[in-house]
């Protein structure tokens, strides 16, 4: 609430204690009708959607880690969905026990790691960094943190109403908003640590509008999202759920040992094609010296 609205509710205030003081010494009113209004204590303002999101984010952030069980639906159709931990400040995501066998997969910040029952240099992980020619790729990370976040500040996300998904007591909002909506800040992003905030805006800098349910538990805590983002390249929708905030196991990288780099891999790889191929135009060289014709056609 701005100083503007502080002020007009502290005349209002004001005028109305004026006013019982002038009907009780005028004998308006009487002594028993104002001794009756006197013993009513002010209703309690339900706080808005913007504050409650507020809240929400204030006590999620430190919360660190969620369990998550999420449906992602791309622009075919087809829905996968996928459980674990997801992590928030620094981004990291723990998908395991994928189903169709994909294998675990860790993703911190902007290394994925990816696990295989066949090892490579006898090491059963293979890591990858995302970034693109060497820059950061801005990328949104789905997690519970960073949903409030792109909600802090947004007047037009309204309260449906109390509700109960999958049992749980919560308090459901939902609103659409624009990229112009998004990338608009106000006071209440500023709850987030600069570099975070930074980040956030980069990231929603591809999202052209989106659309969210969100349902936010007795707790404080987000319990259910689900989002309908569109970029340049489609449309997105996305249902998630999250518990244990704060008791989930932490995402963590695979132990060094067991990491192979897939740069490092492709590299060895390329090497040693490069040296078969040496090989292949010295033993070709040396056949046409000896006038067998070579290994290759003319």
């Amino acid at each position: 609430m701005n100083k503007a609205v502080l002020t007009r509710a502290g005349v209002a205030a004001a005028g109305a204690a004026l006013l019982a003081g002038c009907l009780t010494a005028c004998g308006g009113g009487g002594a028993g009708a104002a001794g009756a209004a006197g013993d009513e204590a002010p209703a309690a303002k339900a706080p808005t959607p913007v504050e409650v999101v507020k809240a929400s984010y204030l006590k999620t952030v430190p919360a660190k880690f969620a369990t998550m069980d999420m449906s992602v639906t791309g622009d075919d159709g087809k829905t996968d969905r996928i459980t674990g931990t997801k992590g928030w400040y620094p981004a990291a995501t723990g998908i395991y026990d994928q189903p169709g066998g994909a294998g675990d997969q860790i993703l911190i910040g902007d290394d994925i790691y990816t696990h295989s029952d066949e090892p490579v240099n006898g090491k059963s992980w293979m890591k990858m960094n995302l970034n693109k020619d060497g820059k950061p790729r801005y990328r949104l990370n789905d997690d519970p943190a960073e949903y409030l976040a792109l909600l802090l500040g947004q007047e037009k996300l309204t309260l449906v109403g109390a509700e109960q998904p999958d049992g749980v007591e919560a308090q459901h909002f939902k609103g659409s908003f624009t990229q112009a909506d998004l990338l608009t800040a106000d006071e209440s992003t500023k709850v987030m640590e600069e570099g975070n905030r930074q980040y956030l805006r980069e990231a929603v800098k591809e999202v052209t509008s989106l659309e969210v349910d969100l349902w936010i538990g007795k707790d404080g805590y987000p319990v259910r999202v689900d989002t309908v983002r569109t970029i340049d390249k489609g449309t997105t929708k996305v249902s998630a759920k999250f518990s244990g905030y704060g008791t989930a196991l932490p995402v963590v990288a695979p132990p060094a040992d067991q990491v192979a780099d897939f740069d490092a891999v492709m590299k060895g790889i390329d090497e040693s094609l490069q040296d078969s191929r040496r090989k292949l135009d010295e033993a070709d060289q040396t056949l046409r010296d000896a006038g067998l014709g070579g290994l290759k056609k003319p």
